[in-house]
């Protein structure tokens, strides 16, 4: 067996009712509390109020969009003095609030910590305490090791990486995602499953991995399609255990040619993340199974993930099934989130040279990024 390590958060508290008792841990962890929320401040009042009970002082944050740049230094001129950052909200908040804590003690700006558009230093101090709690089930955010910053000037998205950015706790509590619009649900529930996916067909897989992406896997399908037909307690609880799982998965292997694609789009169009992974995935499985040979490790894999898709759908067609069902249900096409055909080949050579596409099971080429994405336009 190849040796492998595991990276998660410190501590991780699942189920219903876990968000409220957490407060006292969470109260104990600073008596600064920068809590970030998301657009709609009226969610993160239950929170501020039994902080403040417990006699922590709290200043709110909002992030109203996938966080840019410019956001993040604001807001880390608006959390000084802070001992503890606190993240209530999707993958936007969480992923602001990781890079609050991670860059507040460093001595340099954000730009020489970025990937990709800036220096890819190494943290030169520990990040302060935070906690991430989701109100999505989609990015598995709460447990991976990055944040993912739009660089506007740069029209791209690049992450900021570190195993110390780790949350020292992650609450994930599935009754926080009840009655999510139906949008959201698919295109978070998308991301989801792309991020179980992704990790057990990549070059990095591993015994730990495969455990949670086996069982994530046929588990997400259903839940998602559960929820297209109506609110559903027991689908929310599934979709948020593979959520999670596909944080845990993804932070511990890689993932592949769908997140290559969809940091790009995103920076580009501005588009939601999960939905452009959702229109991206059938295609990019079809473009790796041409790829591989038969004899191929990940061959016989990706047979097991046509399979779950089909039982998941009746269908005996799983892929096509998968691409139709999405489409079905409301899941728009890439040109319609914004991305134009003659951007096609620039797309295609940044995505070519991104740290996901390190992992993808098959080697494809920018020509076949281009034709995946007119697959999938």
């Amino acid at each position: 067996m190849t040796a492998f390590t595991i990276v998660q958060p410190k501590r991780i508290r699942f189920g219903r009712g876990e968000a409220r008792a957490a407060i006292p841990e969470i109260a104990a962890m600073g008596q600064r509390l920068f809590l970030v929320h998301g657009r709609d401040a009226g969610r993160a009042a239950w929170l501020i109020s039994v902080l403040k009970a417990q006699g922590v002082g709290v200043h709110a944050h909002a992030c109203p969009t996938e966080p840019t740049l410019p956001m993040l230094e604001d807001a880390l001129t608006a959390a000084r003095g802070a001992d503890c950052i606190v993240s209530l909200g999707g993958g936007a908040a969480i992923d602001l609030g990781k890079a609050i804590a991670a860059l507040l003690p460093a001595s340099g700006v954000p730009l020489d910590y970025l990937e990709v558009v800036g220096r890819g230093q190494r943290l030169d101090a520990d990040p302060l305490p935070f906690v991430a709690i989701p109100t999505t089930a989609g990015t598995g955010a709460e447990v991976t090791k990055n944040a993912v910053i739009d660089v506007p000037e740069h029209r791209r998205k690049v992450s900021l990486r570190d195993d110390r950015m780790l949350a020292d706790l992650a609450v994930i509590d599935p009754a926080l995602t009840d009655h999510c619009p139906r949008g959201v649900t698919l295109a978070s529930g998308l991301d989801a499953i792309t991020q179980v996916i992704e990790p057990f067909l990549c070059t990095r897989a591993t015994p730990y991995t495969d455990a949670l992406c086996r069982a994530a896997i046929p588990k997400g399908l259903a839940a998602l399609r559960h929820l297209m037909k109506g609110e559903d307690s027991g689908a929310r609880d599934g979709m948020a255990w593979v959520s999670l799982s596909g944080g845990l998965a993804l932070a511990n292997s890689g993932l592949g040619a769908v997140h290559g694609l969809a940091g790009v789009i995103g920076g580009l169009t501005g588009a939601a993340h999960g939905a452009v992974c959702g229109a991206l995935l059938p295609h990019v499985l079809r473009a790796n199974r041409a790829a591989l040979a038969s004899s191929a490790p990940q061959a016989g894999r990706f047979d097991e993930v046509a399979g779950w898709v089909g039982t998941a759908f009746g269908s005996e067609d799983g892929i096509g099934s998968l691409e139709r069902r999405m489409h079905g249900a409301g899941l728009p096409r890439l040109s319609v989130q914004g991305l134009s055909a003659e951007d096609h080949a620039a797309v295609a050579n940044a995505a070519a040279a991104s740290s996901s596409m390190k992992a993808n099971p098959a080697a494809l080429g920018p020509a076949d990024l281009v034709a995946i994405l007119a697959a999938a336009g």
